[in-house]
């Protein structure tokens, strides 16, 4: 099951009020949240907002007693929960968690648990750097707890620099990672995703309506699994994964294709998903192209783009090559032929106007062994399903 019950603990800094997007973009993900708040995190956000946002009591004390329990809430609550993430977590609260004190409910949480945990640091530039909060830091992970390392940029102090809590919407697309079964560990992955955009002049070209949302759902659903993805993608309509190995922005068709092949040595597989034109144009112009009342307009010619995998597959040593083919007719028919043709192990079969621009995909994996198809579902699901096919024949 995807959906867990999410134990979050909110220590006392000012990057509590993220918490609050936190929380409502995990419950849209389909999980449980239960929050636990130190007494100081309680003077940044009020525990009322929690409940509002998760659905759930709030606990602020090590000895709740709500609903008649038993008193011992720091230790039920980590029993139930699959996941503790602490976010904001703050020296202070880093500093007793790696060195074993148990003297609030966040720590209590923290030495009874016998879930997984994370933590997500926030604090000031200078406290990040410290060395006793690098040594605790280094704890954490050597006791096999997981740090989602801050970003840098303008604190609420108004130092910039490092110590910056990761955003919301990176928090929520890295937390799956946590309990995703590592398929693809130790495997490198180039994906290409994304629309390629060829210019007819600076302010006009040819591209088409992918959106990119799967492509990314690859990348996410293979980082989860443990792979190490680079990623070269086209024009996006949606936000990029967070913790990629590399990601590497291409526009055109020809520019993709030198950054596929300076990055392809050493890649285990490739996944060809990006939506990349066919044809360039031949006589682009570096202005403006105007109207010149004559009602004649521009001639524009046509050259055909590198194919891009078939490429890939034609090398000496290629990686486990996976296209995909979006049609919008005869699907099967022709996705089995491309397969075949382009000398692919491994191919993606959907229809155009179920899947270019939305959020939802229904999908055939087509290799040499078997054709599956997989009714419609959102993309990450559709992912996680190619991913999983991806692993068995790797």
């Amino acid at each position: 099951m995807n959906n867990k019950h999410i134990l979050l603990g909110i220590s006392g800094g000012i990057a509590a009020y993220k918490s609050c997007e936190l929380v409502r973009l995990l419950k849209k993900q389909g999980h449980n949240v239960t929050v636990a708040m130190s007494r100081s995190a309680a003077e940044f956000v009020a525990p009322l907002t929690f409940q509002a946002l998760s659905g759930n009591p709030v606990l602020t004390d090590t000895h709740h007693n709500e609903s008649g329990g038993n008193g011992m809430a720091h230790i039920n609550l980590t029993r139930e929960a699959d996941i503790f993430l602490i976010a904001p977590a703050t020296a202070n609260t880093i500093a007793k968690t790696a060195n074993g004190i148990a003297d609030n409910l966040l720590t209590n949480l923290a030495v009874a648990r016998k879930c997984p945990m994370a933590v997500a640091p926030a604090m000031n530039v200078e406290m990040w750097h410290n060395p006793a909060n690098q040594r605790n830091i280094k704890q954490l992970i050597s006791d096999g707890i997981t740090v989602f390392q801050p970003a840098s940029g303008e604190q609420a102090c108004g130092e910039t620099g490092v110590g910056r809590m990761l955003e919301a919407a990176e928090l929520a697309d890295l937390l799956p990672d946590l309990w995703t079964e590592k398929r693809l560990q130790n495997k490198k992955i180039l994906i290409t995703a994304g629309a390629t955009f060829e210019a007819i002049d600076p302010v006009r070209g040819i591209t088409n309506i992918s959106s990119g949302q799967m492509g990314m759902a690859l990348a996410r659903a293979c980082r989860a699994a443990g792979a190490e993805v680079t990623l070269i993608y086209g024009q996006l309509q949606t936000a990029l994964p967070a913790a990629l190995y590399h990601a590497e922005q291409a526009i055109s068709a020809d520019t993709m294709y030198q950054a596929v092949h300076k990055h392809i040595g050493g890649q285990d597989a490739f996944i060809s998903v990006a939506a990349v034109a066919d044809y360039k144009v031949k006589n682009s112009s570096s202005q403006k192209l105007k109207k010149d009342g004559s009602g004649t307009p521009p001639v524009i010619e046509l050259a055909e783009n590198p194919d891009i995998l078939a490429s890939v597959a034609a090398l000496p040593n290629p990686p486990f090559c996976v296209g995909f083919a979006a049609e919008s007719e005869n699907v099967l028919e022709y996705a089995r032929a491309k397969r075949l043709r382009k000398n692919i192990p491994m191919l993606v079969a959907n229809q155009v106007s179920q899947t270019m621009g939305k959020a939802t995909n229904q999908i055939t994996l087509i290799d040499d062994a078997q054709e599956t198809s997989f009714p419609e579902s959102s993309k990450q699901q559709a992912a996680e399903e190619i991913v999983k096919r991806l692993a068995e024949l790797l």
